[in-house]
């Protein structure tokens, strides 16, 4: 048991900044508690945009129901159910659209009864599955509004490389440059790579300035414009006209020149990958057209994937650069010892190196046919998406605070303004503070809601709108906040965004329960405000000494310089991760445990790594890392790993009798000192448990080395605090952060755990199994009022602990850097290794 004296330690708050809340509650002892953002019992929805919503005739829900039964629960689509449960608000069209369910019964009924093979061959799959991708290229331009006459259909993998071999096949000279609108996609944007390497300048340009670009007397060699007919973060729509600009401009010097088969010095990319999905191409209206247009097929049909188009027009081809590159069945003859080789003359099977993908090209028959079925025409659909998105365009609009602050700003969508169905926006609360995207996508998960957050791979795009200068964003990056990682708030701003886009079959209930989603969890809600470490971190001291925590440490707290010292508090329990993503573990009450400047000693000391991965296996991707439940033999210095239907495992802690081998990792998107733990015993446990190829790594300074020079009464070597290691949350990773995400100790107290879980049960319609209690949230330290209270002292209040700045531990003292940022992972059964919804939403 610890001393007397150990009991009796002294923790208070760091004396914090007067602020309103705290100095308020001092006074009066009002209890600081907060309240569920909306009465979960009453209508939530505040939008009433009375637009219509264009349902086919009627038949939306029809075809929703028997055509993409994935939108609902299985059993509730029985008709003796009643009106079936929609378990998913699909609102990621532009990621990828849904499937039809006769698209998929046909596919499979094909391969069954038929037998698709190469059609390099002449038997008689070979010859079937030839004439099949032939019809299927006349379908696709019949699709897209053109014909054999004018374009060709060349299969590519996907769009991006569609976007690449067009930028191989474009003569462009030394003389010339590639040019691509801001708005462009990352896959136009690598393009300058490949132009950079045959010496080609590359500039971005604002579309607006294309009119002027495309000049004579601005032009030089032969070049390349580049740009999207519709951004993939806002929706802007852009001319398709482009290329009808560049013919008509050069037409008259052609003829002038008497050359009126030359190919004018400005060669024209469309990506019209995202556009074709919820407008008609009809390429047959445009006077020239672009040289090249690449689509994305399953952003239209949902399926097949790995299946892109390249269509190229027919009076370009004969100016195409000169193929390097050749593969299986894009070559007459070949000789194999000298460089000599004939390509086959027609440009689909020059260009489309290999075998194509034959059995997702007859897949794009039904997907053809089940959209005519389905939908009519493309132009019905673009009427369909274009009433959902002046719907919802009006729903986000309406949705305002109690304060009047709106709910969301809305890039783009201006009045007047050519957009299609996306929408980009951020949250803000109700004093105009933006809410971090990373949180909204987080609890979307949790409520079935699909979206999409982050720059979504338009960096032209987002940076306009977010209104951020590429020096602050390659500053971002220098502080290792990369895309992709949940740094979405800097500064106050935000560096992404939310974005809904709709499809053939996004209804107008989709939009209303995403209204209702952001009203029933965002609503007249504030972010945390506390007294930012950040901002005092300078003028704080750190003891050269940190005593040990346990269980039951006493210590006192005060809110800021004019409160009493009246509240008590003591520790409840220390808990520990020995590998970071895994189960906690409950260090004895009786056993003081040392605390460094890492955090407690053995936390998160151990990560597990997938091979080829740089980003240690996290419990929110891999659920079942809840179920290895690690506990440390201080007497033996081992690591002792247990999971079901698993014999224990033995780690040692001892760094100096390990194999260790330097590997690359980064954690919060910062490079770590990362070793492989090298075994194949400890490899292959971790593996057969979680399902994956990995291993265990460590960072050996968090170990032990030399037990002879361990201290007796704590059995492990000192790295306590000391001057200049100051705990304190620093805009970039510092070295004594380790492999922890934001801080080196997560404190969650009693009541405000109860406090959650008392809302959950209000807001739960059946009983639950069990409460859910502080030890889900995570934490090392879980404290409450303490047991012992004076006279002067009181209760610790829910949330109190928003207003501390400060904890002192016996003689270490601890800066409060703010409220942890909340991922799925406290929502992941420690037991079962199930996702669940609560405590999260």
């Amino acid at each position: 048991m610890p001393s007397s004296d150990l009991l009796n330690k002294i923790v208070s708050l760091l004396p914090a900044r007067t602020h309103p809340a705290s100095s308020k509650h001092a006074q009066d002892k009002t209890p600081l508690t907060l309240k569920p953002l909306v009465d979960r019992k009453k209508p939530t929805a505040t939008h009433t945009p009375s637009l219509a919503v264009d349902d086919y005739d009627g038949r939306l829900e029809t075809i929703r129901q028997k055509e993409y039964p994935q939108l609902f629960e299985p059993k509730s689509l029985k008709p003796s159910r009643g009106p079936p449960k929609l378990r998913t608000v699909y609102l990621d069209h532009t990621g990828s659209t849904l499937y039809a369910a006769s698209h998929i019964r046909a596919v499979a009924e094909e391969l069954l009864t038929d037998f698709p093979a190469n059609p390099h061959s002449q038997h008689m799959g070979s010859q079937w599955t030839h004439a099949r991708v032939e019809q299927a290229r006349d379908r696709l331009l019949e699709f897209f509004g053109t014909t054999p006459k004018d374009y060709a259909v060349v299969f590519t993998a996907n769009a991006t490389g569609a976007i690449r071999l067009a930028s191989e096949l474009t003569p462009m000279t030394k003389g010339g440059t590639f040019r691509y609108a801001r708005e462009s996609h990352n896959s136009v944007v690598g393009l300058r790579n490949l132009a950079s390497d045959r010496g080609i300048a590359t500039q971005a340009a604002e579309f607006s300035e294309f009119d002027d670009i495309i000049l004579p007397a601005n032009t030089s060699g032969t070049s390349l414009l580049a740009y999207p007919a519709q951004c993939n973060f806002s929706g802007e729509r852009f001319s398709l006209d482009v290329a009808d600009k560049v013919h008509r401009l050069y037409a008259e010097s052609y003829r002038k020149d008497g050359d009126s088969d030359s190919h004018p010095p400005w060669w024209v990319l469309l990506d019209a990958a995202g556009y074709v999905s919820s407008s008609p191409l009809k390429l047959d209206m445009l006077e020239s057209g672009p040289d090249f247009v690449a689509v994305s097929l399953y952003k239209v049909f949902g399926a097949p994937t790995g299946l892109g188009v390249l269509l190229v027009k027919r009076s370009s081809i004969p100016y195409l650069q000169s193929k390097r590159y050749f593969g299986g069945g894009t070559v007459l003859n070949v000789a194999f010892d000298r460089k000599w080789q004939e390509f086959r003359h027609d440009i689909e099977s020059r260009l489309e190196d290999g075998t194509i993908n034959f059995q997702a090209i007859i897949s794009l028959h039904h997907a053809l046919n089940a959209y005519a079925k389905n939908f009519v025409s493309i132009d019905n659909v673009a009427r369909h998406i274009t009433s959902v998105t002046k719907y919802a365009l009006a729903a986000l609009s309406a949705l305002r605070h109690d304060s009047g602050q709106p709910m969301c700003r809305i890039y783009g969508h201006d009045e007047g303004a050519n957009f299609g169905p996306i929408m980009a926006f951020n949250l803000k609360d109700m004093h105009g503070q933006y809410i971090g995207y990373a949180d909204v996508e987080r609890l979307s998960v949790m409520a079935g809601v699909a979206l999409r957050t982050g720059r979504f791979c338009n960096p032209g795009a987002s940076q306009k709108w977010l209104e951020f200068t590429t020096p602050e964003l390659m500053h971002y990056s220098s502080m290792g906040f990369v895309c992709g990682d949940d740094h979405d708030i800097i500064g106050g701003k935000p560096v992404g965004a939310l974005r809904i886009s709709f499809g053939a079959i996004t209804s107008k209930q989709d939009i209303d329960l995403f209204a209702e989603f952001l009203v029933r969890h965002y609503r007249n809600c504030a972010q945390p405000s506390i007294s930012s470490a950040q901002e005092t971190q300078n003028n704080t001291d750190v003891e050269s000494e940190a005593d040990p925590v346990s269980g039951k440490t006493d210590f006192t707290a005060v809110i800021d310089e004019t409160s009493e010292p009246g509240l008590r508090v003591e520790i409840d329990q220390v808990v520990i991760y020995p590998i970071k993503s895994c189960r906690g573990w409950v260090v004895p009450s009786e056993m003081p445990w040392e605390l460094t400047r890492f955090g407690l000693k053995f936390d998160r000391s151990f990560v597990v790594m997938r091979q080829n991965d740089i980003v240690p296996m996290q419990q929110k991707r891999f659920p079942k890392m809840a179920l290895i439940r690690p506990h440390i033999n201080t007497e033996r210095s081992v690591l002792v790993l247990e999971a079901p239907d698993h014999p224990p495992l033995e780690v040692s802690l001892m760094a100096d009798t390990m194999n260790l081998e330097r590997v690359d990792s980064r954690i919060c998107g910062n490079q770590m000192r990362v070793f492989h733990v090298v075994s194949n015993e400890i490899s292959s446990w971790l593996s057969s448990v979680l399902s994956v190829t990995c291993f265990l790594a460590c960072e050996p300074r968090l170990l032990l080395s030399d037990t002879s020079k361990v201290p007796t009464d704590l059995m492990y070597e000192s790295d306590t605090l000391s001057p200049g290691n100051s705990p304190f949350l620093s805009p970039s990773r510092r070295n004594d952060m380790s492999f922890a995400n934001e801080a080196q100790l997560l404190m969650v107290t009693h009541e405000s755990a109860r406090q959650v879980n008392e809302w959950i049960d209000e807001d739960s319609d059946e009983p639950r199994a069990s409460d859910i209690g502080p030890m889900q949230y995570r934490p090392n330290l879980i404290v409450k009022t303490a047991s012992a209270a004076t006279d002067k002292g009181r209760t610790l209040l829910p949330f109190e602990e928003l207003s501390w700045s400060g904890v002192s531990i016996g003689t270490a003292q601890l800066a409060v850097s703010g409220p942890c940022k909340r991922c799925q992972m406290i929502g992941v059964d420690q037991n079962s290794a199930k996702v669940l919804k609560e405590p999260y939403s």
